[in-house]
């Protein structure tokens, strides 16, 4: 064996063929250089003729930088002697990319990528030619999510093609070339296809491709038949499906399979065709320039259309099926056709383009210019003579407008002087109600969390909640000791009554007969989920489950009409009240323990910042609101004064602000608030039952009221006594003593409350008003009507009162008064809010077991949108119980709640209302004022009712027996606190009534003959009369 260098390198022998070939392997170079090849044995040594280079290698640059994470980006690879070895390999980091040799030169290279597991960041490129390797650092190459379809669109094409289509999606500047190809619907060979161009991550556009040939076959297809009378030519159409060439992206390859919900179908149908002018020149005489056609509008639009005269655009305006109208140059274009070339009869050359494929020469147009117009003398004359007259006429209206000027000028400065004063006042008021919304914060919330919370009873809470507005009802009798046995035949027989109701199949069949009788009403239904749920309340497990199937069959109702959403949202089925009774009993413990406190707060607070300012006790509108409807909408002068309150069971004097436009009554409750304030309500002193004692000097006792003979008329309105009335001053000493009997307004509570709450009504109607004297209430004529703060104007008197209102800002000015109140309890709402939408340990199971059913119920009836689901939850705990609780606090505490503060809670009721909903409501000027205040804190409120949805969906699944447990707890809680026999009496009554439907109910139901529920049923009327159950 012989050795084998290139200069002083040597070469590893590979393989030899004497006197033909011999190949090697090249050792390594420390530089760079050009050698022969020698070739040595034993007989000596030749050198080559050629000599053998050694290079180095250099990469400079990849492009492109980023590709689909499928693979198949051709990269085009920049650099120094690329080409110079004989095998040549790529590498992303781990990944291949296949080399293309045949394009391989010196400074260029290309290769493919391979697929990638995941869209990932290249940290390097690696060039191997011949084991020698070279690499490109510095995130030389991307790979990123595959690009997907969303939307195609216009669908719709013309035959030869070109019409832009444009195709959203994403990350669809991850190919380079994308193409669009067309198919027949099961043929894999495709008709035609064009290059795309991409514009954006998000968009590219790809002209249509041609399918003339195509359309033209299936034209030759369609039979052909003798054209009858007043038939209508079907135009023909070709549809074809689309797909995309997106490097070695699979998924767009089958649109059909992978965006299931996506169009990708296109319609093509005939060209377009344009008339040619006649005799190929049209003159234009200015407006707008049309042109006729067929077909023109059937797959295209005004932005696919170009019309150029000469090289000039004719800016196109109206496309119609057989026209076309666009507004030419002023001035003729110079005679050329659109690519400048001259034409022959020296006159521009119209041209439309339809896309980018059709063409069509339309004609020449010629410029028709209007000549000079030589005016006859006579005419001349006459327009003279008009001038002249016109110009006498412009002097005379210039003196009257003159003249007319000045005084308008003069009216002018008036308006503008009281325009000035509004604008005085506009800001004085906003900066007092920026001032006010900084104030008393603190104070507040230390005096809020001091106070105690009066929370109700158990049973008074249920009263409230099943009968509102009931305070005498049979169920509150002392129940019934059993260990006797029944009293009466009545009690034997409401026993009995009270086994049929323990059994299911009778129970289920009972209500849904009730519901099915027209005559039984929405008072009915309530009544009667109220009663069933006085008597379950000690087998809440047995209610648990008449609930579960009472809520799957309205479900099941629901879900097959056009709105379910709108399930639970009104109380319009003996259901509907039962979940909400059934919520408000496993929601006390919660409420008491837990919620009650944030929303006492809330009430608390927005009593305090209501009484810090003007209430009208008339109309109970006030100078601190939420509501635009009780806020008042005049400034009126006021004065805070402290009071000193002395009694003989205090030891010290209490301080108490009231301010000196309060009536007597405001002064008296606010007195009691401050001398009971961790009081139950319903345990204070009532103002009916104290009289107000101003003490002045040594022995000067005198009793305040709201009318005595001191009491000022105007104009047969009475207004109500005052602190300012009577002259009472800082610091004043008072006392609330017994209800004295002679005093000059000697009326019941509950005629003063009639009167207060019915006053305004009555005003407002210009109506005889209620007034009380010694005792007795009258009405007349001539009695005087009473107001307190603001006196209402009467019709007559509206004409004489205008020269009056210059100094009243207008009622709008007083809105920011809204904000300031919002401003004060904001944080109040929000700590609420937070409060009930929070998940933790004290959440009552009910919840998630209520959720957990409407979701599996969703999930059984192949409700898809989230939003339905969404609305069920809403409608079930936050609508049909917190809303509840926000309007009517007095539900479960014992306070009293006044018409101003029923205003404001109900738009904070209103404002989660809205939380709750999914639905966005765009807000304008003209939009009520309750929905523009809380407007901004509506998305951060609606977020955390998504996540507390989420977070309830989280929580573990609570099993049959937990959710048992719960409710047998819950049941031992509530047991025998009412009356179970009087409400079984009560429901009765239903039974008496719709006798014969419910029997015949019993007897067609297989469950119900089975258990001879009928016999049952006779059995309860039986044992009423007194008669022996076996002869019924």
């Amino acid at each position: 064996m012989g050795k084998i260098k290139i200069g002083k390198v040597p070469c590893e022998l590979v393989t030899y063929e004497v006197s033909v070939k011999i190949q090697c392997i090249t050792g390594s170079s420390l530089t760079e250089m050009t050698a022969p090849v020698i070739v040595g044995n034993e007989a000596g040594y030749t050198e080559s003729a050629v000599e053998f280079s050694y290079k180095d290698i250099r990469l400079i640059n990849v492009y492109p930088r980023i590709g689909p994470q499928s693979g198949g980006t051709q990269l085009a690879i920049t650099g120094q002697y690329l080409n110079i070895g004989t095998v040549i390999v790529a590498y992303l980091d781990n990944y291949a990319c296949r080399v293309n040799l045949t394009q391989a030169s010196s400074s260029r290279l290309t290769c493919v990528t391979s697929r990638a597991s995941k869209p990932t960041n290249i940290a390097r490129l690696t060039l191997s030619i011949d084991g020698a390797n070279r690499t490109l650092e510095g995130n030389p190459f991307n790979y990123t999510q595959d690009p997907t379809i969303m939307e195609i669109k216009p669908l719709k094409s013309f035959v030869s093609g070109g019409r832009m289509i444009f195709v959203h999606g994403s990350n669809l500047n991850s190919i380079q070339k994308p193409e669009m190809e067309v198919y027949y619907f099961n043929d894999p060979v495709p008709v035609n296809k064009t290059v795309c161009t991409v514009l954006s991550s998000t968009q590219m556009e790809c002209p249509s491709p041609a399918v003339n040939r195509q359309f033209l076959l299936a034209s030759t297809r369609i039979p052909r038949s003798v054209p009858r009378k007043n038939s209508v030519a079907k135009t023909l159409e070709l549809n074809l499906r689309i797909e995309f060439v997106m490097d070695d992206v699979v998924t767009v390859r089958d649109l059909e399979k992978h965006f299931p919900n996506l169009r990708s179908q296109l319609l093509f149908v005939e060209d377009p065709k344009f008339f040619e002018f006649p005799n190929q020149v049209k003159l234009y005489k200015g407006d707008t320039l049309v042109i006729e056609g067929e077909n023109l509008n059937v797959a295209s639009d005004e932005t696919d259309v170009v019309v150029t005269i000469g090289r000039k655009p004719c800016n196109v305006t109206s496309l119609a099926l057989t026209q076309l109208v666009c507004s030419p140059p002023e001035q003729q274009p110079e005679d050329l056709d659109e690519n400048g070339v001259k034409t022959d009869k020296s006159l521009p050359l119209v041209v439309v383009r339809v896309g980018r494929n059709l063409r069509f020469p339309i004609g020449y147009l010629r410029y028709d210019l209007l000549k000079p117009f030589t005016f006859p003398p006579e005419a001349i004359a006459m327009i003279a003579a008009g001038i002249f007259l016109f110009v006498v006429f412009f002097l005379a209206v210039l003196v009257i407008y003159r003249r007319k000027s000045t005084q308008a000028e003069r009216e002018y400065k008036r308006i503008q002087i009281q325009m000035d004063t509004l604008e005085s006042n506009v800001r004085s008021e906003c900066k007092q109600a920026f001032a006010e919304l900084q104030t008393d914060m603190t104070d507040l919330t230390a005096d809020l969390e001091n106070s105690g919370i009066p929370t109700l009873d158990h049973m008074s809470y249920i009263m409230k909640v099943f009968f509102p507005g009931v305070s005498d009802h049979p169920i509150l009798n002392a129940p019934k000791v059993r260990i006797n046995g029944p009293r009466t035949n009545y009690d034997a027989a409401m026993l009995q009554f009270e086994q049929l109701i323990n059994t299911k199949h009778f129970l289920l069949c009972f209500i849904e007969t009730l519901e099915a009788q027209k005559s039984f009403n929405i008072r009915d239904k309530v009544n009667v989920a109220s009663l069933l749920m006085v008597v379950l309340m000690g087998k809440m497990e047995y209610a648990t489950d008449i609930l579960k199937c009472l809520l799957l069959r309205l479900i099941e109702k629901s879900v097959n009409t056009k709105h379910p959403q709108l399930m639970l949202r009104r109380t319009e089925s003996v259901v509907e009240k039962m979940l909400t009774n059934w919520m408000a009993l496993c929601m006390y413990s919660y409420l008491k323990e837990y919620a009650g406190s944030s929303l006492f707060l809330l009430f608390k607070a927005i009593k305090h910042q209501i009484e810090k300012g003007l209430v009208d006790a008339i109309t109970h509108d006030a100078r601190y609101s939420l509501s635009e409807e009780r806020l008042l909408k005049e400034q009126i002068e006021h004065s805070v004064v402290t009071l000193h309150i002395v009694q003989e069971d205090l030891d010290e004097k209490i301080q108490c602000k009231v301010l000196d436009c309060d009536t007597i009554s405001q002064v008296k409750s606010k007195i009691l608030d401050a001398l009971f304030k961790n009081t139950p309500f319903s345990m204070r002193p009532s103002i009916y039952e104290v009289d107000l004692e101003w003490r002045h000097g040594r022995g000067g006792h005198l009793t305040l009221q709201d009318e005595d003979l001191t009491t000022k008329t105007i104009n047969g309105w009475k207004k109500l006594n005052t602190l300012a009335h009577y002259g009472v001053k800082e610091s004043a000493v008072m006392s609330l003593i017994s209800r004295q009997n002679d005093s000059f307004n000697n009326c019941k509570q509950s005629c003063h409350n009639f009167i207060l709450g019915t006053a305004g009504m009555y005003f407002n109607n210009l109506q005889n008003p209620i007034i009380t004297v010694n005792g007795d209430i009258e009405i007349g004529i001539n009695h005087p009507k009473i107001y307190h703060l603001v006196k209402p104007v009467d019709d007559h008197q509206y004409s004489s009162k205008t020269a009056e209102r210059t100094h009243k800002a207008i009622p709008e000015i007083f809105l920011t008064r809204l904000l300031s109140t919002k401003g004060t309890i904001q944080k109040f709402v929000d700590d609420f809010f937070l409060n009930i939408l929070t998940v933790n340990d004290a959440l009552p199971p009910a919840i998630k077991w209520l959720f957990d059913l409407l979701d599996d119920a969703a999930k059984k009836h192949g409700i898809q949108d989230p939003e339905v689901v969404h609305a069920w939850k809403s409608n079930s705990l936050p609508l049909r119980f917190w809303v509840n609780f926000i309007k009517n606090p007095d539900f479960i505490f014992d306070i009293n709640k006044t018409a101003t503060l029923d205003s404001c809670l109900s738009v904070i009721a209103q404002t989660f209302m809205d939380a709750c909903s999914t639905t966005e409501h765009r807000l304008g000027k003209d939009s009520p004022s309750n929905k523009l205040l809380f407007a901004k804190d509506i998305p951060r409120y609606r977020d955390m009712v998504s996540q507390f949805y989420y977070d309830v969906a989280m929580l573990p699944v609570i099993t049959d027996q937990e959710m048992g447990s719960a409710m047998q707890q819950l049941s031992a809680q509530q047991a025998d606190e009412f009356d179970t026999v009087a409400a079984l009496k009560e429901l009765y009554i239903y039974v008496t009534k719709y006798r014969e439907q419910i029997t015949e109910s019993l007897n067609t139901d297989v469950n119900c003959r089975r258990l001879h529920l009928t016999h049952k049923l006779n059995n309860v009327a039986c044992t009423l009369e007194g008669e022996e159950t076996s002869a019924c």
